[in-house]
């Protein structure tokens, strides 16, 4: 399949597209195995979590992933953590091998994510300038870093900002302000995100063409839209630019994540001119009983 590099005015995603929480709502009550197909339906983009764990997929679950992806839905996957926590950057082979077992998906890459440990710091960015100097040219990339200096805007943080527009790299925005705006009072899936998220500020700004933003939403719909609503004028911002910013939206636990995509996807419509969203499967399937 051959896909047209013209992008999408902004992509929408997950961090996943494998849930089972999601039976009766973005899927089928009764949905089938492969869910690929009707998540690429509705949204634009996905982050893919899962090769940060377990490295690249094998090729023929690429090749399947290749044939049901349409032509303008991009994977943003991420370095596996073997290569950017394990080996520290230290070993670039494994850095390409991990995007040449992507080849089949080449033409449906949004940026892929390069997650740092929260203890790589200064000292280490001659091995991220070492990564980003040889990435494909055809191929964005993004960075995520987590060492608290980047955040204290000192010349540590100007340093990195430098390295990612020299590069033309993404860095990636980590927004999980709705997230820790409450205590958890003992909601399980609340207390989690507060646990495994890093409690960092937003430092909003686009070093590369394709502006990534995790928004790490809160149980309270009212919470989450209250945080997002300054975004809104940022995206459109970028997208007057010529720039493609991508919409990643989680929740606490992530069940209610295809629902709150739709709802801040619903406020960005009400400013801009965007795409419609497809209904949900499940949606789908209820029209025809």
């Amino acid at each position: 399949m051959t896909a047209s590099r013209s992008p999408l005015p902004l992509y929408l995603g997950l961090p996943m597209w494998a849930n089972q929480d999601w039976q009766g709502s973005l899927y089928p009550r009764q949905a089938k195995t492969d869910l690929l197909s009707d998540y690429a339906a509705v949204f634009s983009s996905v982050e893919g979590n899962t090769t940060f764990y377990s490295g690249a997929p094998k090729p023929d679950t690429i090749a399947a992933w290749a044939r049901q992806a349409p032509a303008h839905f991009r994977f943003c996957f991420k370095l596996p953590a073997s290569v950017t926590h394990d080996q520290r950057l230290g070993s670039l082979a494994s850095a390409w091998e991990f995007i040449e077992a992507l080849t089949p998906l080449h033409d449906r890459l949004g940026p892929t994510m390069v997650q740092l440990p929260r203890d790589f710091g200064p000292s280490e960015l001659p091995k991220l300038e070492a990564l980003l100097a040889h990435w494909p040219t055809q191929l964005p990339s993004a960075v995520e870093v987590r060492h608290p200096v980047f955040f204290h805007k000192g010349e540590e943080e100007k340093a990195l900002n430098r390295l990612l527009i020299t590069y033309r790299a993404n860095r990636v925005m980590l927004d999980v302000r709705p997230v820790f705006s409450t205590p958890a009072n003992g909601h399980p899936g609340l207390a989690h995100a507060q646990q495994e998220k890093p409690k960092l500020p937003l430092h909003v700004l686009s070093t590369a063409e394709q502006p990534i933003i995790r928004f790490i939403g809160h149980i309270d719909k009212t919470i989450n839209t209250r945080y997002f609503a300054p975004w809104i004028e940022r995206l459109k911002l970028w997208i007057s630019q010529g720039k493609t910013p991508f919409l990643f939206v989680h929740t606490a636990d992530n069940r209610e994540s295809p629902e709150m995509a739709r709802a801040l996807y619903g406020l960005l419509q009400q400013q801009m001119a965007l795409p419609a969203l497809e209904a949900f499967a499940n949606e789908k399937q209820s029209q025809l009983f």
